[in-house]
């Protein structure tokens, strides 16, 4: 790795102040970002035919359908609740322009779909109703991504990019299953979990191996304690299941779908699933079907050193203006290295009695380069750290980990450990996860390290996965938008052409956004927006091969 000249760089800048900079603003901030991208496995199989009431035939392991008693039940919506401390904390949704206000329901569905009339538990929606009653085609779901995020909270901070669809659908989201208000799955207390993130995730020496694999086994532990009969249900597939009882219980004859990262792997598990009862679908910043862990992650790898390349690219175009040293974009990615060296080897004030890490620094940069609305803050919480204020990134870290102003900590990161394990069954040791460090250190000299020691997070999960890959394939379903973003660093874009692949002919139609950030419906730009709506609002399916640019 080329090593930072201090003679090219230019003069110390003034630091700016870290004023009104709080995680109350990032998380304004953030959505304009949506969430992470999951590099999980989902349920695997073949294709298959499907039968008459849409489910696929591969799917063998439950019924076909669940009890009528569930599938008839009636929804009692009520004003919504402050959001729990699992979604995050909060208060109450409020009403969309015009006063429509939104509204709170839950929906009880069996835990183990394999024992349909056993144990059940409620899922948490919400909805709010179409603004033209007499054009309405139905309810249109939301899945924000993660796995993790609580849909229930995302969807009113989104509410009003969303107000044109909302012309003719009510809009609907919901927590799933292990996730937020859903029976969620929790591992640790607060402060247990500030001290297991700001952990070196990056070992250097055998030492250092052991306290790491260790917190695994800790963390692990501690969720097999608090939520050890739901582990083994919350993968994608049952979430899939969920979505289809949804559908009836909310009176739509087909799924009308909006799929955000993860969330398209979910809508892809879905068409599998129910191909005959897919309306219209929609999946942005879409997860790669075809990767394993391992693929997967190295995707991330390139992706986030890509947006960082931007970034840097960005930075410098500004001349004086840009607070990092550097006159190229290799040199302000050069400095970045540095600077997480030296954290690596002292950490740096915080937040309080809390320093900034290094690993707490590398999850603060990804969280800015999910939108290029963040990139500023990212600029100023690298420049002030590296005068030894780790403020800044330490509240975009914490915004990644899901942790308030209060110090407490929503259920994101437990759940999206749930789902990611329960869909997998890849298990990694560590002789082989080492050996794999060589590629994530060329695939990015930043984050590579970083991500390639997650390919251990599953290793000691009390729960065994269920395959290598998810199942997209859905012959016979109605026509999926599947839009890619070519500077997306938690999906990146070749996973939208794979998803359409993987979907089947005449299913996938692929729509490619040349931009930058995570996702492309709420990046702002015109074309893609227009597509989007006048394929969901008028079924105007766009035409294969579309691209809409910056």
């Amino acid at each position: 790795m080329p090593s930072f000249s201090a003679s090219t760089a230019p003069a110390r800048r003034r630091r700016r102040a870290l004023t009104a900079v709080t995680a109350a603003t990032v998380a304004a901030l953030l959505a304009a970002a949506g969430c992470s991208g999951s590099d999980s496995g989902g349920q695997a199989g073949q294709n298959s035919r499907s039968d008459q009431d849409g489910q696929s035939k591969t799917d063998k392991s439950v019924k076909t359908a669940p009890p009528a008693d569930l599938a008839s039940q009636k929804l009692d919506w009520k004003d919504c609740p402050t959001p729990s401390a699992a979604e995050g904390g909060g208060t109450a949704p409020s009403p969309l322009p015009g006063g429509t206000k939104w509204k709170c329901a839950s929906m009880a569905a069996p835990l183990d779909y394999a024992k349909p009339k056993g144990d059940t538990i409620d899922l948490a929606l919400i909805r709010a109703e179409t603004s033209d009653p007499d054009k309405r085609i139905g309810s249109l779901v939301f899945n924000f991504g993660g796995p993790g995020g609580s849909g229930v909270t995302a969807l009113p901070s989104f509410g009003k990019d969303y107000e044109k669809l909302r012309t003719r659908y009510d809009l609907v989201s919901f927590d799933p299953r292990g996730v937020g208000r859903s029976d969620p799955v929790e591992c640790k207390d607060d402060k247990q979990l500030d001290a297991y993130y700001a952990k070196d995730m990056t070992p250097d020496d055998s030492a250092e191996e052991k306290s790491f694999i260790g917190g695994l086994k800790w963390y692990a532990s501690g969720c097999e304690q608090k939520s050890g009969k739901a582990l083994p249900h919350v993968g994608t597939v049952n979430a899939a299941r969920d979505m289809d009882l949804m559908r009836q219980v909310l009176g739509d004859d087909k799924l009308d779908y909006f799929g955000i990262s993860y969330g398209t792997e979910l809508g892809g598990v879905y068409a599998h699933l129910f191909p005959k009862s897919v309306g219209h679908a929609v999946f942005d910043a879409v997860v790669d079907p075809t990767e394993g862990t391992e693929q997967g992650s190295l995707g991330q790898a390139k992706g986030f050193q890509l947006a960082l390349t931007n970034f840097a690219k960005d930075c410098v175009s500004r001349g004086d203006a840009c607070q990092l040293p550097g006159s190229d974009p290799q040199e302000i990615e050069n400095f970045v290295v540095k600077l997480l060296d030296r954290l690596d080897k002292k950490p740096i004030t915080g937040l309080g009695s809390r320093k900034l890490t290094e690993t707490q620094a590398t999850n603060g940069i990804a969280q800015a380069l999910y939108s290029k609305e963040l990139w500023p803050l990212l600029e100023q919480g690298l420049d002030e750290a590296d005068g030894g204020n780790g403020a800044l990134l330490l509240v975009l870290s914490d915004a990644m980990n899901g942790r308030n102003e209060k110090g407490q900590y929503s259920n994101i990161q437990a759940a999206n450990a749930a789902v990611n394990c329960v869909d997998s069954k890849e298990r990694y040791t560590l002789a082989q996860t080492k050996a794999k460090l060589p590629d994530f250190r060329e695939a990015s000299p930043v984050f590579g390290e970083f991500l390639g020691w997650g390919l251990l997070g599953c290793s000691e999960w009390p729960v065994p996965g269920e395959s290598d890959r998810p199942d997209v394939s859905a012959p016979g379903s109605a026509p999926i938008l599947v839009i890619g973003n070519t500077g997306d660093p938690a999906t990146p874009f070749e996973g939208a052409r794979a998803m359409v692949k993987a979907l089947g002919k005449g299913v996938g139609v692929e729509l490619t956004f040349e931009g930058q950030g995570h996702g492309a419906y709420n990046s702002g730009n015109a074309c893609v927006r227009d597509a989007v709506n006048g394929y969901l609002l008028d079924n105007k399916v766009p035409k294969a091969g579309t691209v809409c640019r910056n």
